[in-house]
């Protein structure tokens, strides 16, 4: 078995790819290794990918289209150590029968855990508090936190991440509401343990919404002037999604209103400019988009699709992998 690693030299790989890891790889399989310090071009990629059976592939790698994959025979699957597949499978690599696994539900775990963590640290008002005793200051009367126990959480998408956040969920108490789909079946709600609602419903009842959905066209600037007046006071929503759910101009504009919070992993432009109003606003805490995986996951994400390699390799199921029908349902590859 032949493994392409286009992964490039430098620290993402070494995090991902430690000399543990390694060795097991090269254990199983000849590997080779992108040499250089920087992805593959397309055409670099085609010649690489000559010959082998697997493509260990990481973020920037390009997306295996019918043109890098023209006159390649041997490729049969494709291990991707981000969450999302669309920015490296195509339709083509599908009709060729190639397969694809990925980090994604690994990835939507600790995604999950960092909104248990966004919103614990918003309600009980962590970071103002620090930022107060390290100033010299102290609580004063009459001022207000929260706790998460027993709150109304609305979520936005059902995939992964929601999946373990309600299991997460039930240490404290928390009641969902998701937004209504046809195939969120009453059978599904009891499985998962929520309820569902429409959109305008989750955000006029629910004290925390958190966003969970694919940037896909019809999720683009969901989240918008309309909805958001609709928050009751106090309300706290959170982005871990993609930053173009949200419309950031109509955000801005409702917290300067001071009514709300916002706790926002993800933006429309990344890095986040220097000059963005969503770095000084009070009300809002901006994280530059570290929501998962921690990094302390990434060698055990590589190790994981090796699991997969090596399931592959005896004619086994795959634990890890993303079919053509559930990769429609993640983020548009031009938002990726």
């Amino acid at each position: 078995m032949k493994i392409l690693v286009t992964i490039p030299v430098g620290e993402v790989r070494e995090s991902f790819l430690p000399p543990q890891v390694r060795q097991r790889l090269e254990s199983i399989a000849e590997v080779e290794y992108n040499p250089l310090p920087r992805n593959f071009t397309p055409e670099e990629l085609k010649a690489h990918l000559r010959g082998k059976d697997i493509a260990l592939t990481g973020w920037g790698t390009g997306l295996f289209d019918g043109a890098v994959l023209e006159g390649n025979d041997t490729l049969r699957l494709i291990a991707h150590t981000g969450g999302s597949v669309t920015p490296v499978m195509s339709d083509e690599a599908y009709d060729r029968g190639i397969r694809v696994i990925s980090g994604n539900e690994m990835y939507a775990e600790s995604v999950a855990e960092a909104v248990i963590a966004y919103a614990l640290a918003a309600l009980r008002r962590i970071p103002e508090y620090l930022e107060r005793t390290r100033s010299g200051g102290w609580y004063q009367h009459g001022e207000v936190w929260e706790g998460l126990l027993d709150q109304t959480v609305g979520v936005i998408g059902f995939g992964m991440t929601s999946r373990h956040l309600f299991r997460m969920g039930k240490a404290f108490r928390l009641r969902f509401k998701v937004l209504e789909k046809p195939y969120l079946t009453p059978e599904v709600q009891r499985e998962y343990g929520f309820t569902t609602a429409p959109l305008e419903e989750i955000f006029r009842t629910c004290k925390i919404v958190s966003l969970h959905c694919g940037m896909t066209k019809s999720y683009y600037h969901l989240v918008n002037r309309r909805l958001l007046e609709m928050m009751p006071d106090g309300a706290l929503l959170i982005n871990t999604a993609r930053g173009p759910v949200i419309d950031e101009k109509d955000l801005i504009a409702e917290l300067k209103r001071g009514r709300i919070r916002a706790v926002l992993d993800v933006y429309e432009q990344e890095p986040l400019p220097a000059d963005s109003e969503l770095r000084r606003l009070p009300g809002v805490y901006s994280i530059p988009h570290m929501g998962g995986p921690t990094f302390d996951r990434r060698w055990l994400i590589a190790m994981a699709l090796i699991d997969d390699i090596e399931r592959l390799s005896r004619g086994e199921d795959l634990h890890m992998e993303i079919t053509r029908e559930y990769a429609s349902h993640m983020s548009d590859r031009a938002s990726t």
